[in-house]
C-alpha cells in the first residue's frame, strides 16, 4: 500500500472529524436556548420559588462554564479540549464531568452493542449463505419470512413486546436496569456477573432479532448473485466437492460487502441502540444521552455525539486500509 494514498486518507478523516465536530459545536447554540439559566429555573421551580438572585447565579455558571465568552472563544476552547478528549463539566450533573459520565457508560453498550452486533452477523451471515445455495436444506427456506418479518420491527418495539412477553407476562427477566437495584457492583463476582447478563437478555434479544434478517438477507442476495460466475462453474467442472465450493468459492468471495457493512455497524456501537437502552432502563451511553438531550446539557450532548463522529471515522477508514487485505483484487498502487 502506498504511504501517499494512507496520508491521504488520513487527512480526509481529520478533515471530516474537524467538520463534524464544528457542526457538533454550532448547532445546539443556534437553537438560542440557555441551558444554564433553564437548569436553574427548573430546579427552583421543583422548590416551589425562583430565588431573587437568579441573574446573578446564572451569570456565575455562564462564567464558570465559559459560556460568557465570545462565540469564537468558546470554538477555539472547544477544539483545544478536543485534542485532549476534554468535554468540560456537565451542566446537569456538576461538578462531574462529561468524560466521567462517558467512561461509566461506555462498557454497558460497548458490552451490549458489540456482543449483539457480532452475533447478529455471524448468525444472520451464516443462514443467509445456506438460504442461498441452492443444495442446503429444503427447511431452510422456511426460515427466511420470520427473520424478514422481525427485521421490520424497529428495536424499541420488538424490546416491548418481549419486555410484556418475558418480564411482565412469564416474570423470568427483569424489565429495567442493567442489575439488580441495591446491589454493589463487584467485578469479582461471578453472581454479579450473572446478574447483569440476565438484565441484559431482553435488550440483546430485541437487538439480534430484528438485525439478523437483515444480515441474512444480504447475505443470501450475494451467494445468489456469484452462483452464476465463472470461477464456480469451473471449480463445479473440476469435480470439487460441494462443500468445497460453498466455502471457499461462494462464501469466500461474497464476504466483503457484509465485512463492510460489518465495520461500519460497530462504527455504530458508541451511538448505542437509543430506544432499546430507554425502554429498558440500560445504562448505557443511549439512556445518558436521551437524558442529557431532555436536560438540555450541551457538553454532554456534544462529547457523545463527537464519540459517535470519532469512531464512525476510525472505523471506516480502518476499513479503507485494510480493503487490499480483504481482497487482493483491490490494490492502490498507480497503473
Amino acid at each position: 500500500m502506498r504511504a501517499d494514498y494512507v496520508l491521504k486518507r488520513i487527512g480526509f478523516f481529520l478533515l471530516i472529524v474537524w467538520l463534524a465536530a464544528t457542526l457538533n459545536f454550532f448547532i445546539p447554540r443556534l437553537s438560542g436556548q440557555n441551558p444554564i439559566r433553564e437548569r436553574l429555573l427548573e430546579q427552583a421551580l421543583l422548590g416551589g420559588y425562583v430565588h431573587a438572585g437568579m441573574s446573578e447565579m446564572v451569570a456565575e455558571y455562564e462564567q464558570r462554564f465559559g459560556l460568557d465568552q465570545p462565540l469564537w472563544v468558546q470554538y477555539v476552547r472547544y477544539l483545544d479540549d478536543l485534542t485532549r478528549l476534554d468535554f468540560n463539566y456537565s451542566i446537569a450533573n456538576y461538578p462531574r464531568t462529561v468524560k466521567e459520565i462517558m467512561v461509566e457508560a461506555l462498557p454497558w453498550t460497548i458490552g451490549l452493542l458489540g456482543l449483539t452486533t457480532v452475533l447478529s452477523f455471524v448468525l444472520g451471515t451464516l443462514l443467509g449463505a445456506f438460504m442461498g445455495w441452492p443444495r442446503s436444506p429444503a427447511i431452510l427456506k422456511f426460515i427466511l419470512p420470520p427473520l424478514l418479518a422481525l427485521h421490520a420491527i424497529p428495536y424499541y418495539l420488538l424490546g416491548l413486546v418481549l419486555m410484556y412477553l418475558f418480564s411482565f407476562q412469564a416474570k423470568w427477566f427483569p424489565n429495567i436496569g442493567g442489575y439488580t437495584a441495591g446491589q454493589i457492583p463487584d467485578a469479582a463476582s461471578l453472581a454479579f456477573w450473572g446478574d447483569i447478563l440476565h438484565h441484559a437478555f431482553l435488550p440483546a434479544a430485541s437487538i439480534v432479532l430484528a438485525a439478523i434478517g437483515g444480515w441474512a438477507l444480504a447475505m443470501r442476495a450475494m451467494v445468489v448473485t456469484v452462483q452464476g460466475e465463472d470461477f464456480i462453474t469451473f471449480a463445479d467442472a473440476k469435480g470439487l466437492k460441494p462443500g468445497t465450493i460453498f466455502l471457499r468459492y461462494a462464501i469466500r468471495n461474497t464476504l466483503l460487502p457484509q465485512t463492510t457493512a460489518l465495520a461500519l455497524a460497530l462504527g455504530h456501537i458508541v451511538s448505542g441502540a437509543v430506544l432499546v437502552e430507554v425502554v429498558f432502563g440500560y445504562p448505557g451511553i443511549g439512556t445518558v444521552l436521551f437524558t442529557a438531550i431532555r436536560q438540555a446539557d450541551w457538553f454532554l450532548i456534544q462529547g457523545m455525539v463527537f464519540a459517535v463522529i470519532l469512531t464512525l471515522g476510525l472505523a471506516t477508514l480502518l476499513l479503507d486500509l485494510t480493503y487490499p487485505l480483504l481482497d487482493p483484487r483491490i490494490t492502490y498502487r498507480r497503473a
